[in-house]
Order: structure tokens, then C-alpha cells, then sequence
């Protein structure tokens, strides 16, 4: 998806018309998890407290799918004269572009398991436990990418447009989105559509996880995704999302299944969420990706969510390997910086070398920058803003007034 089409979706959402456990008895209560939001990457662990390697490592191939589609993949780079090959890619190395060009896809595998992931770290979680791990997790990367990549445009023009330094320090909140403003990288487009989820489902939390609780979140939240698009309603669009509602349902009826076992409701919630997101893809084709096909798009999103019922059904539980660790930790870092900035790297150094080794020692530089990032940004930094956070919250709990 090239960076100006991304930005589109950063307006509040508009659809043209014209994405073998016995289950416990649904009243059961919960587990309470005793994992501690830390500063470190996200660790995703099942309920049993094993870390689920084998999410890592898709998190991580998901986020090379995205990076060699938007080096290799886009519309935007097989057209002529286009800023970063200055001709199609498709002539430069068509069966790289051949493949590239479902990379896309990679965004909607993020928001399945995002769903996931998002159900199972906040489970017997409070309210404010969720908020302080997701700000923790979310912003320290994204705050070093927003300057990182504002620094590379401005010294390496011609390629991308650097914002206003007053948009440039509203994308700092992240809500940049929300107020029509402009994303200083194209795909921070999926943080806002991250954050309506977590907004959504903080309503959950609140009232404390239970197996029917968000089966029912599921339903209610899916039936207005689909009327939302006719509704005609900008509200109701903003809030039910229906570009990614569908994802996020899916990655959330799949922990279901890992934590309670499968059932027909639950298996009956995924194949909704496969029928309606097969229809976003198609959706997405047509609007905004223009160079891949609907039948192979969801071939790969259909691989994927089988691989995700063999992790939530525990078929993956012998995969290990510290190096899936560090692919998840990469994996968000390299997801926000690897665009803009990646793009006009190879602009300058198209014609120093081959064009596919040009991406792959692109890729593996800003995989090198992430693997820095996570260890000398991240981590320092989410531990401080931690302990800020639990401090003032509880002030705030013991303040009489």
C-alpha cells in the first residue's frame, strides 16, 4: 500500500458502497494472571504461563510480508517515474513483485493477532493495569520512530513531504488521526485503528473478562461493523471500525478457544469473521491495493487463521527458540520505521546495486535498528514510564479530595 493511499484511511473511516480442551462452563471465573505489565516486548503467554513462541514468529513474518510489499509491492513503486525505482518495479524484478504485492496482507494478520494477544494479556487484568501496559508498550518505539523518520525526511528530501513541526508534534499523541491530521509515516493508520479496538474493549475489562462477556463483545461489536457502512452515521463508523472489526473478532473468538477449548459458537464467530474479512480484502483490492488478486489474498489470510487455530488448540506448543523471542521484539519497531524512511534509502541507492539485494540489506539494516531500539529505547524507557504511571495512579487512588 503506497504512503499516500495509507494516509486516506487516516480521516475518520468512510466506506464506498455502489476484513482438546472441554470449554468451562461460561460463568466460570477467570484466572487471574499474575504477569506483571514489564518493559519488555510484549510476552505472549498462554494460560498456563508458557510463552507462545510461535506467535512471535509470525508477528515477525507478517511485519517482512508489509516491509517487501512497500519496497517491492505497491502500486505506488510499478508506475513510471514513480520516486523511489523511478520505474516499475514489475520491469526492475517482476517475480519479486509478483509475490510482494500480496504482502499487504501482513496488516491483517497484525489486527487477528492483536485480538489475541490483547484478550490474553489483559485477562484479570484491571482497568489500569491494561492502560499502563498498553502505553508502555505502544508509545516509547513509537515516539523514537516519529522523530527518527521526521529526521531522515528532512535531510534526505524528494521523496516524502516532512509535515509542519506542529503536526509532527501532534502525531507524538498518536491522535493525530482524530484530529484530520496528517501521519508523519502512512502506516501509523493501523495504530488508530489499534486504539478504537483498545478503547472498545476497555468497556470489557472494566467490568472484569469472562468467557461470556466477550463472546457477547464479539457479537454486538460485529453486528454494528456491518450495519455501520449503511448506517451513514460517521460516528458509528468511527467507533464499530468495519475496515478492521472483523480481524480483531477473530483473533479474540481464537483465544477464546485456546483458554476455554472450541465450541460451535466460538468456531461460528470465526467463520463469520473469515466471511466478512475475505469481503474486506476484496474491499481493500479494489480501493486502495489495485495489484493483487482476491482469490490469492485469501488463500494467505485462510493459511494464516488455520495456523492460528493449531497455536490456540496447542498444536504449536513444543515450537521454541530464544531467536522468536527477539522476532517479536523487532517486530513493532521495524513495523514503524521500515516505510518512509526505507523508501528513501533506496531511492538514494538504487543504482549502487542490485535491486533485490538493495531491499534485503535495506530490511536487515532496519531489522538491526529495531533489535537497538527495542534494547536501548523500549526497554529503559517503558520501565520509566511504568513506574511514573503506577506512581501517580496511586496518588491519585489515595488523594482524599
Amino acid at each position: 500500500m503506497s504512503m499516500q493511499d495509507a494516509q486516506r484511511r487516516t480521516s475518520i473511516p468512510r466506506r464506498v458502497l455502489s476484513g482438546l480442551h472441554q470449554p468451562l462452563p461460561p460463568g466460570t471465573a477467570p484466572v487471574r494472571s499474575t504477569t506483571r505489565a514489564t518493559p519488555r516486548a510484549a510476552v505472549v503467554r498462554d494460560r498456563a504461563g508458557r510463552r507462545l513462541y510461535a506467535i512471535d514468529g509470525i508477528r515477525l513474518l507478517a511485519a517482512l510480508m508489509v516491509a517487501v510489499h512497500h519496497y517491492a509491492g505497491t502500486n505506488r513503486v510499478d508506475q513510471p517515474g514513480n520516486r523511489v525505482w523511478d520505474r516499475p518495479v514489475s520491469d526492475i524484478m517482476p517475480t519479486v513483485f509478483r509475490f510482494a504485492s500480496y504482502g499487504w496482507i501482513g496488516v491483517e494478520i497484525f489486527f487477528v493477532i492483536s485480538g489475541f494477544v490483547i484478550c490474553m494479556s489483559c485477562w484479570g487484568r484491571s482497568p489500569r493495569q491494561f492502560f499502563v501496559s498498553r502505553v508502555i508498550r505502544l508509545y516509547p518505539a513509537y515516539w523514537f520512530a516519529v522523530a527518527f523518520t521526521t529526521v531522515v525526511l528532512t535531510l534526505l528530501p524528494g521523496v516524502w513531504d516532512r509535515l509542519r513541526t506542529r503536526d509532527v508534534l501532534l502525531n507524538v499523541t498518536m491522535l493525530q488521526s482524530g484530529s484530520g491530521v496528517m501521519n508523519v509515516d502512512g502506516v501509523y493508520w493501523t495504530l488508530w485503528s489499534e486504539l478504537r479496538f483498545y478503547l472498545l474493549f476497555l468497556v470489557v475489562v472494566w467490568t472484569g473478562l469472562t468467557y461470556r462477556k466477550v463472546v457477547v463483545f464479539c457479537c454486538v461489536w460485529g453486528a454494528a461493523a456491518m450495519l455501520a457502512p449503511i448506517s451513514k452515521l460517521p460516528l458509528l463508523e468511527l467507533v464499530a471500525n468495519p475496515e478492521g472489526a472483523w480481524y480483531f473478532i477473530a483473533g479474540l473468538a481464537l483465544y477464546l478457544m485456546h483458554r476455554f477449548g472450541q465450541d460451535l459458537l466460538l468456531w461460528g464467530i470465526l467463520a463469520m469473521a473469515w466471511l466478512m474479512g475475505q469481503r474486506e480484502l476484496g474491499i481493500r483490492i479494489d480501493e486502495v491495493e489495485h495489484v493483487s488478486g482476491w482469490r490469492g489474498s485469501v488463500l494467505i489470510f485462510t493459511v494464516f487463521l488455520l495456523a492460528m487455530v493449531a497455536i490456540a488448540l496447542g498444536a504449536t506448543d513444543r515450537v521454541r527458540g530464544r531467536w522468536l523471542v527477539t522476532a517479536g521484539a523487532l517486530t513493532y519497531p521495524l513495523y514503524l520505521m521500515h516505510y518512509a524512511a526505507g523508501t528513501t534509502l533506496i531511492n538514494r541507492l538504487r543504482d549502487t546495486m542490485d535491486a533485490r539485494l538493495l531491499v534485503v540489506s535495506v530490511i536487515a539494516g532496519f531489522m538491526l535498528l529495531s533489535w537497538l531500539v527495542h534494547r536501548f529505547v523500549e526497554r529503559p524507557v517503558a520501565g520509566l514510564l511504568k513506574r511514573g504511571l503506577d506512581t501517580s495512579f496511586a496518588r491519585l487512588r489515595n488523594a482524599s479530595g
